[in-house]
């Protein structure tokens, strides 16, 4: 009766775990920890959602349970969201689910569809779920290059051709979390034109579509002629409106796996409290200037973050899209890898990280920062950085940390 359960062994130890009693024990010393390593948005929801939720709540009809797979009103306003922003026509009755989040979504669906020793190809690193969600569903996942270059579609034949059982699904994930790498319409297309041709699924993660700071919005993969006869979407209000914590996603896509997914959720929940849904119908039916505000300050952050960091000493690269930026690690600390280089950084800087390697091994050489404070705290973590990185610990004696 002692031994770990089956799928628990499958599942490493997640990786703040070893950061946050860290940062707890530092907090309870007094330290003021300046915390990058979450995606978890500090800005207020607007508005005029929080006035709907709470005029809808004062109605004892909507405390009632609600419907898996998201009320009418909902999936009809995702259906418009998707017509207006992409072109992309929906059927809100047989091609959209509202899920609990994206993440929530992406589990249920890899369960409704694995089957044990089932391959699945995912990026390295890329977001857990998109992993661990096959895992636990008895998957076995091969990892994908992140970067949607001139690499990809050579690695994914490559892997097609030498997967036994021939992989079921390609997960894609852009713009990407952690590394905020972005995709074209022109990748969509041939990554559809292949996994048609050889009867694999797609399975999209859009949640930082409306995150982005170039000129042009990042595209669907279900903009792609052809796409709806193999391909999900999931995308999330977490960011977009600063709703994380309303846990509000959807599924999108191709009427069988969204059959499946549904089916599974029926078991599962009954979906979100119906004055929440309410005002996610508030939100998608109204302005973009919300958005268009939102996506304005995680822009100043960036650069406030890039150009803070860069006179510190610490070189980040330019994210185009999501609340991430993704750091190779300095050179003089590299040794560390991201694990021991982010528990160095709350002890001697205060600053709070998430580690690369938590997104996958081939991420371990990179941290991830988020643009979750206002711009003086960021000022304040680059300053505190500066003086490890000029200290006598940045000349590459550095010893690892324990846990």
């Amino acid at each position: 009766m002692s031994e770990v359960f089956h799928r628990i062994r499958r599942l490493p130890p997640y990786v703040f775990e070893h950061i946050n009693p860290i940062k707890a024990k530092a907090r309870a010393e007094g330290v003021d920890i300046i915390d990058l390593g979450m995606g978890n948005p500090d800005l207020p929801t607007p508005e005029h959602i929080v006035n709907k939720l709470k005029e809808t709540v004062a109605d004892p009809r909507t405390h009632r349970y609600s419907t898996s797979k998201g009320i009418p009103g909902l999936r009809k306003a995702q259906a418009s969201y998707y017509g207006r922003r992409f072109g992309v026509k929906l059927n809100p009755d047989t091609q959209v689910v509202a899920t609990l989040g994206s993440k929530e979504g992406f589990a249920n669906m890899a369960q409704a569809i694995t089957a044990p020793g089932d391959v699945v190809l995912v990026p390295n690193p890329t977001y857990p779920i998109h992993s661990f969600g096959f895992i636990m569903s008895g998957g076995v996942v091969r990892s994908m290059p992140a970067d949607p270059n001139e690499d990809f579609m050579r690695s994914l034949d490559r892997a097609v051709r030498h997967s036994i059982p021939k992989p079921i699904a390609l997960v894609l994930n852009y713009p990407a979390n952690p590394t905020a790498y972005t995709a074209d319409l022109d990748f969509y297309t041939e990554v559809v034109k292949y996994c048609k041709a050889n009867d694999i699924f797609i399975l999209s993660d859009l949640a930082y579509s409306e995150i982005y700071f170039d000129e042009a919005p990042p595209p669907s993969v279900l903009q792609v002629p052809g796409a709806m006869d193999i391909a999900v979407e999931f995308t999330s209000m977490s960011k977009t409106y600063s709703m994380p914590g309303w846990r509000v996603g959807f599924a999108v896509g191709n009427e069988r796996l969204i059959a499946a997914l549904a089916r599974v959720k029926s078991y599962l929940d009954y979906g979100a409290f119906t004055p929440i849904q309410v005002a996610a119908v508030a939100a998608l039916n109204g302005s973009d200037e919300v958005v268009d505000e939102v996506r304005k300050i995680y822009k100043h952050r960036r650069d406030v973050m890039v150009e803070s960091f860069g006179r510190a000493g610490w070189s980040i690269p330019v994210p185009r899209a999501t609340m991430f930026a993704w750091a190779p690690i300095p050179d003089q600390f590299a040794h560390l890898g991201s694990l021991e280089f982010a528990k160095l950084l709350i002890q001697e800087t205060g600053v709070g990280v998430a580690p690369g390697v938590g997104f996958g091994e081939y991420g371990d050489q990179y941290i991830r920062l988020a643009f979750v404070e206002n711009e003086q705290r960021i000022r304040q973590a680059a300053r505190n950085v500066k003086k490890l990185l000029g200290g006598k610990t940045g000349q590459g004696n550095v010893v690892p940390l324990k846990a």
